[in-house]
């Protein structure tokens, strides 16, 4: 008996010592910090909101949530891309688990020259490896991965839509944001679009707001017949200023993305990019359970959205054709 007693006393210390031991533990993973997710963005804070929520959306679809088992340190440089370089360090400076950067090309490649180590993920409007992102879209190596919006590369497109829309225009505005590494091949390739057709493109430089009221004068005083706007995440974020120049000079302006329709521009041709957010939260997210950026293609749209406001086309006296009504994937009425 009382062998017996010594071991059910033995197991029972074991027992105790064993649930002693694993406390330790326990409190260790319960005390465990939260990712960090560091978001690095040329843009607006006030204009680029839904962004935020559609990126927050993909964090959630991965399983992270933001607050109770991530954190996300913003960096919105509000467009001025000086101040990119000391925001990235600081990012790295705080160890963050992985970067999300967007809002143009100056941030992504910032990030890239302030780490080879911390992941990467990007939002570019751009092809990634002939900038040098990334090695190929399948397998893009490194540290860096992300979504190609390939906005930049649709000038073609969107004048073919502008003069479908505006057949009789002799001469067509660009609008461009000349501080984007990208503008002047993208002002290129407009240019040698429009002679193949036998259109006349005038290229606008802004780089602010005041800038932006006198592209519209000079436009106006050139009798220009329509307006392009030039993907830029500066534009973007001063899409109010922009759409109501346009109504206010009653100019046909086409732009690369739904944002500007929605706010009452006459019509966008590109990529959803609050989709690409999400995906790019999404890819956060699989980063933080463990993948690796090397091993996650580099997505790009499945399709480009044509959102035409037709409130706007009938206040600008615009007779819509039957082709451009066909092509649109949205009819804002």
């Amino acid at each position: 008996m009382n062998m017996e007693m010594e071991r059910r006393s033995f197991f029972t210390l074991l027992s105790c010592a064993a649930a002693s031991a694993a406390l330790p533990l326990v409190a260790r993973a319960q005390q465990q910090p939260m990712p960090v997710v560091g978001y690095l963005t040329g843009a607006r804070t006030v204009a680029t909101q839904h962004f935020v929520a559609a990126f927050r959306d993909g964090l959630a679809d991965a399983g992270f949530i933001e607050g109770k088992n991530v954190a996300i340190e913003y960096r919105f440089s509000d467009g001025l891309l000086e101040r990119l370089p000391a925001m990235a360090l600081d990012l790295v400076r705080r160890q963050v688990a992985v970067i999300f950067a967007a809002g143009g090309d100056v941030p992504i490649l910032v990030a890239k020259g302030a780490t080879a180590t911390i992941p990467i993920v990007f939002i570019t409007g751009y092809d990634p490896v002939k900038n040098g992102l990334v090695a190929s879209l399948n397998r893009p190596g490194g540290n860096l991965t992300g979504m190609t919006l390939i906005a930049g590369q649709l000038g073609a497109k969107r004048l073919e839509i502008l003069r479908e829309l505006v057949p009789k225009t002799a001469l067509i505005a660009m609008l461009v944001y000349p501080n984007n590494p990208n503008a002047e091949p993208d002002t290129a390739d407009l240019q040698a679009a429009a002679r193949t057709v036998g259109q006349q493109v005038h290229v606008l430089n802004a780089s602010n707001a005041e800038e932006i009221d006198a592209a519209f004068v000079t436009l106006t005083q050139l009798r220009a017949g329509a307006l392009m706007v030039n993907p830029d995440p500066f534009f973007l974020g001063r899409r109010a200023q922009i759409v109501a120049l346009a109504a206010r000079h009653a100019v046909p302006t086409l732009y690369y993305a739904r944002e500007y329709p929605d706010s009452g521009g006459l019509i966008s041709y590109g990529a959803n990019f609050a989709t690409a957010y999400r995906q790019a939260g999404n890819y956060v997210g699989r980063i933080l359970k463990g993948a690796k950026p090397a091993d996650l293609p580099v997505q790009a749209p499945v399709r480009y959205e044509t959102v035409l406001n037709l409130k706007t086309a009938k206040t600008l006296g615009i007779d819509v054709p039957t082709s451009v009504l066909l092509r649109a994937t949205e009819v804002i009425e």
